[in-house]
């Protein structure tokens, strides 16, 4: 349940990192899931970054430990 909950939690992230990028590259103004933080334009773009980096190892960690159990199939 572990590997799966990661897996899902990873592609959540990714997802949300993903789409608050996109939005705030077209909009700079429209900051998102991230509007509370401080440091403007380049720290919000970071922010969805590090998310799509974490979401994307934590899927895979997931997948590969998913993979492994036979449940990969």
């Amino acid at each position: 349940m572990k590997r799966v909950t990661g897996l899902v939690g990873g592609m959540l992230l990714f997802v949300l990192g993903a789409q608050g990028g996109i939005r705030l590259l077209a909009d700079h103004d429209n900051a998102g899931l991230l509007s509370w933080t401080p440091g403007g334009f380049p720290m919000r773009l970071s922010g969805y970054a590090l998310m799509i980096i974490v979401g994307a190892l934590l899927a895979g960690w997931g997948s590969k430990k998913a993979e492994r159990s036979g449940r990969g199939e």
